[in-house]
């Protein structure tokens, strides 16, 4: 058993975690600011393969994704409940504003006697889904001075669903800006998969450490997957100095080869289903 919510006017704090009382958010954890909240992200800058090419048939997912609205989803909080059992429970709707469609999205916080803050998520999808999902995970943004990832997954390289052979499972470390695969036209990239926990830390060894059950990818970057889209070349890419942008994802739609060939194979789809995932995040001090 671990500690239970404390409410103190605005704010409730649980264990090292201290949250906005209105709407759940995360704003700190064991004192590190929590530059942007943890919540549901569906949405990737689209590869060239994503978004295919004119002359083709098929389904090219950018273009379907993007007419949806999955670019621009709208968080609605219907309810912030403190429990007996020492659990913070935020219950969501995240959609896209102008469709029938959406994913009712479960947040409980729990935190343990060793100061360590749990997050799982519980994914519902509500309405008719007609395609699939870019991703499936949390968002986050962290201070900027935590440019150190050390992970135990998949590496060194990027990987994907269905791009994954050359990725070995081992301790790896880069810098966040190592993470980067600076392609031609700025695209979702960079992804680390089959993550069991990774560590963020600044210059003095300060930072966050994330395990996630299942195992889970991970990317990290000075910029959001919105500029990112935006970017029609590399140099449009402005690094923040406030934070750093963490995607930590239960799932991710594979990459085809639908710029010159066939979309993505069935069973790399990332079909809309219901879902189950958690994190816990500790502070490195």
């Amino acid at each position: 058993s671990g500690e239970a919510p404390r409410r103190d006017g605005d704010r409730i704090a649980l264990g090292p975690g201290v949250f906005d009382a209105a709407t759940g958010a995360l704003t700190a954890l064991g004192g590190l600011p929590v530059t942007e909240p943890p919540r549901l992200d569906i949405w990737r800058a689209p590869t060239d393969n994503d978004n295919g090419a004119s002359w083709q048939p098929d389904e090219r997912w950018g273009l379907i994704w993007r007419t949806f609205g999955l670019h621009r989803v709208r968080h609605r909080t219907d309810a912030v409940e403190t429990t007996p059992d020492g659990a913070l429970t935020v219950r969501t709707r995240v959609a896209p504003a102008a469709v029938d469609f959406g994913l009712e999205t479960v947040y409980r916080w729990t935190a343990d006697e060793d100061g360590r803050l749990s997050l799982a998520v519980s994914v519902t999808p509500l309405g008719e889904w007609t395609c699939p999902l870019p991703r499936l995970g949390l968002r986050l943004g962290l201070p900027a001075a935590l440019g150190e990832a050390e992970w135990f997954g998949g590496g060194p390289g990027e990987a994907y669903p269905d791009t994954r052979a050359a990725a070995r499972v081992g301790r790896w470390a880069l810098s966040v800006d190592e993470l980067q695969t600076p392609y031609v036209r700025p695209q979702e990239n960079g992804a680390r998969i089959d993550v069991r926990w990774v560590r963020l830390t600044a210059p003095d060894g300060s930072g966050v450490r994330i395990e996630g059950e299942p195992a889970f990818w991970f990317t990290a970057r000075r910029w959001t997957s919105e500029q990112l889209d935006a970017a029609e070349h590399t140099p449009d890419l402005e690094a923040s100095n406030e934070t750093v942008w963490v995607n930590l994802d239960h799932g991710q739609q594979g990459i085809g080869t639908q710029s010159c060939g066939p979309g993505v194979l069935d069973e790399h789809r990332l079909d809309v289903a219901p879902a189950e995932f958690s994190f816990t995040f500790s502070r490195l001090s």
